[in-house]
């Protein structure tokens, strides 16, 4: 077959042995050079999560390293992520008591709220990005109301807007600086940019989980939210894996169109492909990929267990993450990231 000979680029990558790819990777100076993905501090956003009660430090057995912390605990952690450089915190909160309609949520003295202010206290000009979901204040753990439609329970989409709305309000009012709905709900980014506006929360941004897939990864996370369905699963809202790449590219548009200011993709490393297509499809918007618990998870084990080294393996991980697309990476591994990084 011949080939065209005026397309300089088809012409150079068959002249070997005068075009070496490797000429790039010998000198360690010249492979810094040629590096466009690289991992920074400023892009980082790690999880917490808050409870009530006093001295409280938790480890969650799913997922060593991490804590369940009392409200008293949190001054040296803002602390801790404020000097190293992080760009911030997302706040998950585990109340004293739930019910089935998710009522600790809205309380101005809800345990999110409080550790808004806590935060605030000692800290604040470090953001403070807040999870606006139902699953860890109700006492069946799906993430809104419950109806009974045709002999099935099931969340009632519409009258779970309302409360989201107050929520996102709620936090608002205490100094959060992001609000993040995660509950897949049709019309949530409406509903909570309605309320924060009414509220004159107009500058508020919100981050949507756009799109949220219904996935195996979230095991140990449930242990950490206690926020586990007792019963049924949560198909119904989140979205499938199975589904074409197209349908995220539909959740995140609509979400963009109801207000969202920012978007999310979670999880991430079985979701490369849709980060990839998300940055396509929408080049301007900042975009952010949740590196979730079981990816945190699996990867401590099998560095417990010497099977890899554990420092290699995240920052290859994330890298790839922001390779995909990823402006803003939600992370468990973010403090020990940012302390390598200085």
């Amino acid at each position: 077959m011949s080939t065209d000979s005026s397309n300089p680029q088809q012409q150079q990558s068959t002249q070997f042995p005068q075009s070496r790819m490797r000429r790039l990777r010998y000198n360690p100076a010249v492979r810094q050079l040629c590096q466009h993905t690289r991992l920074h501090a400023g892009s980082l956003i790690l999880p917490l999560f808050v409870r009530s009660g006093t001295a409280i430090r938790n480890e969650i057995s799913s997922m060593p390293g991490q804590f369940q912390l009392s409200l008293d605990q949190l001054a040296d952690e803002a602390r801790a992520v404020q000097d190293l450089g992080i760009g911030g915190i997302i706040l998950f909160g585990i109340p004293a008591s739930k019910d089935s309609q998710g009522t600790a949520a809205l309380h101005d003295n809800g345990i999110v709220q409080q550790a808004i202010t806590a935060i605030k206290d000692v800290t604040p000009d470090l953001l403070v990005m807040t999870d606006i979901c139902m699953c860890e204040y109700t006492d069946h753990g799906h993430c809104g109301i419950l109806h009974d439609k045709m002999g099935v329970m099931d969340v009632d989409n519409d009258a779970t807007l309302s409360l989201l709305g107050k929520q996102a309000v709620s936090h608002a009012q205490q100094g959060a600086d992001i609000i993040a709905p995660s509950g897949m709900m049709d019309g949530m980014v409406q509903a909570i940019r309605s309320a924060l506006d009414q509220a004159s929360f107009q500058h508020i941004p919100i981050m949507s989980y756009s799109a949220k897939y219904n996935s195996a990864y979230y095991g140990p996370f449930r242990d950490a939210a206690e926020s586990a369905p007792q019963f049924g699963d949560r198909r119904s809202y989140q979205m499938d894996p199975r589904a074409l790449a197209d349908q995220a590219i539909r959740e995140v548009q609509l979400d963009l169109q109801e207000g969202a200011d920012m978007v999310m993709v979670k999880p991430a490393l079985a979701y490369l492909d849709i980060i990839t297509r998300v940055r396509q499809a929408f080049p301007g918007v900042p975009l952010a990929a949740y590196n979730v618990s079981g990816e945190y998870s699996m990867v401590k084990a099998a560095a417990a267990n010497g099977w890899i080294d554990e420092t290699a393996v995240v920052d290859e991980t994330l890298l790839a993450m922001h390779r995909a697309g990823a402006d803003i990476l939600l992370t468990y591994w973010a403090r020990d990231v940012a302390q390598r990084l200085q």
